[in-house]
């Protein structure tokens, strides 16, 4: 074979191939993800990332001007939405959903509350900001639309409930996430279902003032 050509397929081979568009993206928020997951926020830099990415800080900077706007690039491609079930029961779609949220959640929810607590305390903002800010502008939260659902069946009548008490169960399953460190014992999710949750809904607001 040729010389000439042998160097030629080895200088292709050793060449990467020019990344440009959602290859580009895919490729620095995929990098910036590693660094997160590494080294916290704290070094969650520009510089970090250009260079985990292969890449330079100008393709960056063009990008996302603010370190936080890359943030959230990147928690939005690596916060994959979970989908929202409906079995045509309340009770069932409720452990369901709850039972998704911790197989796949907890490890994420407990790395982004430590590797991001100096985020937490530079912007002054929380953990449910952030969720709502990686929650498109246009989508009820999910168990907002499981109430909603169960309404529609007849399940649930149609009252006036804070949204406190509609998002209660997974308040209740992420909190114990993080006081255990890890995932909720699937009693403990049946328990907050049909001891706190259920009840709690089916209580009319003339029945919960009745009380005082």
């Amino acid at each position: 074979m040729d010389t000439g050509v042998v160097v030629s397929e080895r200088r292709a081979a050793s060449t990467p191939t020019r990344r440009r568009g959602a290859a580009l993206e895919k490729a620095i928020t995929d990098a910036a993800w590693e660094v997160l997951v590494e080294q916290g926020y704290h070094g969650f830099t520009f510089e970090a990332v250009a260079a985990r990415a292969g890449t330079s800080k100008p393709v960056l900077y063009r990008r996302w001007p603010q370190r936080e706007d890359l943030l959230i690039a990147t928690l939005a491609r690596h916060w994959r939405p979970l989908d929202i079930p409906d079995t045509g029961s309340l009770r069932q779609d409720a452990l369901t959903l709850l039972r998704a949220v911790n197989a796949e959640r907890a490890r994420t929810v407990i790395l982004l509350r430590v590797r991001l607590a100096d985020y937490f305390r530079e912007t002054g903002t929380t953990f449910s900001d952030l969720r709502s800010r990686l929650r498109p502008a246009d989508q009820t939260p999910p168990f907002e639309r499981l109430v909603d659902r169960a309404v529609e069946r007849g399940e649930l009548a149609d009252t006036p409930r804070s949204a406190r008490l509609v998002n209660l169960p997974f308040d209740l399953v992420r909190h114990d996430m993080l006081m255990r460190m890890g995932a909720v014992p699937d009693e403990a999710i049946v328990e907050i279902v049909d001891t706190l949750w259920l009840p709690l809904l089916s209580r009319s607001p003339h029945s919960a003032h009745s009380g005082r």
